[in-house]
């Protein structure tokens, strides 16, 4: 029973939503903007964004615009009231930095670890992009220039502007960036430099895994192996590529007989069991030998010819070291 000197609190009347004014930065610049708004509604479905651009509610400075609309620094843009799903709890993703080899305006260019996806999905909450982005929350833009899978090391690109994105996309689709890694295979290599051409065809298995397979019909593909030091039972390889197909340098040496010293998609799967131990002949080795230790391609603002290099991981260096001395040392190095 409500007493007679009893307070009742006015009701917090209900602030209708309202439509946010964003202005275009540089990072941004040059989007189309169905992709722009798909990417900062995020839980939005997409045929709602595409409805309220149709209906004109989306605005870039005060006028109407369609779909194909790319946005240019400084526009204003009036995005409607859209209901959002909750945002992730992005707590769970522990802030980490990772050793930089080249860090500027446009790019950041680090030396990913084995055992680390770039990125969350197939079963992995969080990779290396969201890693970043967390301990990095005041940057605008942050995205993978390309990939590498996450039992190989080496040099992974991220771009820090769109336009730098774009242009190393334009770069790497017109044969322009060289990308090199060094990796032992078992067995007796023979030529100082050989050319694997194979097409390959990527598909995915029943259990949802992602394979590729050499395939007449397949992508055309073409990788470049030289060799740098040949030890009794292995053989250091630098593979040079010239497509960018996926697991491409992985199946392109386990077509030729030369499968990749801890390789558990495509290697020899006796061999990987044996190398997690030590013996008398050689160290342990317990990961794949594949590392991005080179890369060369024009800065996307300057156009100045950049080659950035990447140490060979140290669990691989010291399994080299444990193998002995090459039996040749005369390869291309």
């Amino acid at each position: 029973m409500k007493m007679q000197n009893d307070v009742v609190p006015p009701s917090t009347p209900q602030v209708p939503p309202q439509a946010q004014f964003v202005t275009i930065h540089e990072e941004d610049a040059g989007q189309r903007i169905d992709n722009y708004l798909l990417r900062v509604c995020k839980g939005v479905p997409k045929s709602h964004i595409y409805r309220i651009l149709r209906s004109g509610e989306v605005r870039v400075n005060k006028g109407r615009i369609d779909q194909l609309y790319r946005l240019q620094e400084g526009d204003m843009v009036r995005i409607p009231p859209v209901r959002v799903a909750e945002k992730s709890d992005h707590s769970a993703v522990p802030a980490a930095e990772f050793r930089i080899i080249h860090e500027d305006s446009h790019l950041l260019v680090i030396d990913k670890p084995a055992g680390t996806a770039v990125h969350g999905g197939s079963g992995v909450s969080f990779g290396v992009i969201e890693q970043l982005r967390a301990s990095r929350p005041e940057a605008r833009f942050l995205e993978l220039v390309h990939r590498l899978d996450r039992d190989t090391s080496g040099l992974l690109l991220l771009a820090k502007k769109r336009s730098a994105l774009t242009n190393l996309h334009e770069q790497m689709r017109d044969g322009l960036t060289d990308k090199r890694y060094l990796t032992l295979v078992a067995g007796d290599w023979k030529n100082a430099r050989q050319h694997v051409k194979l097409p390959l065809h990527k598909y995915t298995t029943a259990e949802g895994e992602r394979r590729v397979a050499v395939q007449a019909d397949g992508l055309p593909s073409h990788t470049v192996f030289s060799l740098l030091r040949k030890y009794k039972d292995f053989a250091l390889l630098e593979a040079e590529l010239k497509t960018g197909r996926t697991h491409q340098i992985r199946v392109h040496l386990s077509s030729s007989g030369f499968a990749i010293a801890g390789d558990d998609k495509y290697g020899d799967f006796a061999l990987n069991r044996a190398l997690l131990k030590a013996d008398a002949t050689r160290g342990a080795l317990k990961r794949m030998f594949l590392h991005a230790h080179q890369i060369t391609f024009m800065h996307p603002e300057t156009g100045k010819n950049m080659t950035l290099n990447a140490p060979l991981a140290a669990e691989c260096e010291r399994f080299l070291v444990s193998l002995g001395k090459p039996l040749n040392i005369d390869g291309p190095r």
